[in-house]
């Protein structure tokens, strides 16, 4: 064979490699949209079948591995020394390769640990962030790059429950959301808010070589209490040739330039009557020219055009009971949104431009699904509080259960808050990560 016909099959390859492999670097996945172009996942999967490692876990933690070829990061914890750890596991085998106790702390509360962000990586160094507000870079060898208290530097989070927002890496830049109370206020015994500060939400850009900063773009809003607080991610999509960031959060869904933080529109509040107790989770989802903010407590979905400007009302809202999500990320996959209901333990398929629902069904599961779906090889997975593992069919005409399976711990019918399983499924190089209570599941062929 000749050369320049070598070369030509060695450019095939990598461009089919490219576009049916993926890694996983961040919280919700390469699109931020939770889905990912992996194929040929096992059809069928247990703790016993198709199980390529399991990984005992240090401690209990609600993030999302982050998988770049042969590394995946993981937040953990150590609840006898009240540590946080940054691990690095061999993606191959499943041990580890590295791991370090970055800041002291374990919880505040029990319905969660400091140990919730979920680590990203940009395929240079891994980062990792906690409710502590410590952010630190390692490299793939596992040596700190650099390290910031951000509570030090703006002011300590004035969020009741635990800070939870992932960072996110977009466009060369590193981006962290504090959208938090404009007062300092007690909770706990615990100081919350900087009392000298003020207060403010915002959303830092910042050097991923360097940690510096690179903008601070305050983010108001005319929420109060409680409801100021959002414990949801950025965001990043591209729409007509810009790249914008979509912030949810404080009774609202913004969105802005991402290279400079600008916003440059906002949906109508969904909170008109200023209700005190409306904390944010669910970061916001995009696709076919649609962004989506799921309202907290069984309220509807929101839809706006992400050609918008200004100040601007919905053009769909759904039907709160029908579809809804007080916890979960809605997932966009080949064309569609899927909106999971943690409460009602449901999921919606629904068209992006009209709101219509295609198809709406139920888990076969008493606990509560808070972890986000994840669209991958024409499925959609998901895990409830207890490790249990469903699989449904992507698309169609009805909701059509293909699997499901159990990781969640032997003999246990009730787990504490802080153990429950609230990681999303990550996928990347053919495999499933599944995080349950007590270890990392790699299931591949």
């Amino acid at each position: 064979m000749k050369p320049c016909v070598l070369f030509s099959a060695a450019l095939l390859a990598v461009s089919t490699l490219s576009v049916s492999a993926a890694n996983w670097p961040q919280f919700r996945g390469p699109n931020h949209d939770g889905s990912t172009p992996e194929t040929g996942l096992p059809e069928s999967f247990s703790r016993s079948e198709n199980v390529k490692w399991a990984a005992d876990m240090p401690g209990p933690a609600a993030s999302v591995p982050a998988v770049w070829g042969d590394k995946i990061f993981v937040s953990s914890s150590d609840p006898a020394k009240q540590k946080l750890l940054a691990m690095c596991l061999d993606a191959k085998t499943g041990k580890v390769a590295w791991q370090h106790e970055v800041t002291d702390g374990y919880q505040h509360d029990d319905r969660s640990n400091l140990a919730s962000p979920s680590p990203c990586t940009d395929g240079e160094r891994a980062f990792f962030f906690y409710g502590t507000s410590v952010l630190v870079a390692y490299d793939f060898a596992g040596k700190e790059v650099w390290k910031r208290d951000l509570g030090k530097d703006y002011g300590n989070f004035g969020t009741q429950w635990t800070y939870s927002s992932s960072p996110a890496l977009d466009g060369g830049k590193l981006y962290i959301q504090v959208l938090q109370r404009n007062e300092a206020f007690i909770f706990q015994n615990l100081q919350k808010g900087d009392p000298k500060g003020k207060n403010e939400s915002y959303i830092l850009a910042l050097d991923p070589a360097t940690g510096k900063e690179i903008w601070r773009q305050v983010r108001p809003s005319d929420a109060v209490a409680e409801s100021l607080e959002g414990f949801s991610t950025p965001v990043f999509h591209t729409y007509d040739g810009k790249r914008q960031m979509l912030i949810s959060g404080g009774d609202t869904m913004t969105g802005h330039d991402a290279e400079t933080g600008k916003e440059l529109w906002r949906m109508v509040s969904y909170n008109t009557a200023k209700i005190g107790h409306w904390r944010h989770v669910p970061s916001p989802a995009a696709g076919d020219g649609i962004a989506l903010v799921c309202a907290p407590k069984k309220e509807p979905v929101y839809a706006v055009k992400l050609d918008s400007k200004g100040t601007v009302e919905p053009v769909w809202v759904s039907d709160g009971k029908e579809v809804s999500s007080d916890v979960s990320t809605p997932l966009f996959y080949q064309g569609k949104f899927y909106v999971l209901d943690s409460d009602r333990k449901t999921l919606a398929c629904v068209e992006p431009r009209t709101g219509k629902v295609v198809w709406r069904g139920e888990f076969p599961t008493r606990q509560k699904i808070e972890a986000s779906p994840t669209g991958a090889d024409g499925k959609i997975y998901a895990i409830d509080f207890m490790g249990n593992v469903f699989v449904v069919k992507a698309g169609g005409d009805s909701f059509q259960l293909v699997h499901q399976t159990t990781f969640g711990q032997e003999g246990t019918t009730s787990i504490k808050g802080d153990r429950i399983c609230r990681a999303g499924i990550a996928v990347a190089n053919g495999c499933l990560y599944i995080r349950a209570q007590d270890r990392l599941y790699c299931i591949g062929k």
